[in-house]
């Protein structure tokens, strides 16, 4: 079973006991964390959602608090003795997921009105009284 999974502006394809990096994430001071943004599960059917699987949720831990490697910013612009050196360093959460969840949407009662059995074909049968 898998999932893809949509945080930070990014698409993430994760299953069950994958360890990843991700943007940062809004709760720090908290463990767990649920991504309720999932774009599609495919266990023994295939759910894609519009634009997100409803009742679907992937609970994740996060591990730790990590920086991600150094990017160097350099400008130059040439006979013009200018030159700029810059770096970043983005700041991430490593996140362990513990589990896909989907639950099953509660399916509505049928009934059976005149519009709806004119549209269908259905025909009331009425008692006869004797």
């Amino acid at each position: 079973m898998f999932a893809i999974l949509e945080t930070g502006g990014k698409q993430y394809k994760v299953e069950e006991g994958d360890v990843l990096d991700v943007e940062l994430l809004t709760n720090e001071d908290k463990e767990d964390f649920i991504f309720e943004t999932v774009l599609l599960i495919k266990d023994k059917e295939t759910l894609v959602g519009a634009p997100y699987v409803k009742n679907a949720k992937i609970k994740a831990k996060i591990l730790e608090k990590v920086k991600a490697s150094k990017i160097i910013v350099f400008k130059k612009k040439s006979k013009k003795q200018y030159k700029k050196t810059q770096g970043h360093r983005q700041k991430l959460h490593r996140i362990k997921i513990e589990k896909i969840e989907v639950k099953a949407p509660a399916k509505p009662k049928a009934r059976t009105t005149a519009k709806t059995a004119a549209k269908t074909g259905v025909k009331k049968v009425e008692k006869k009284e004797k």
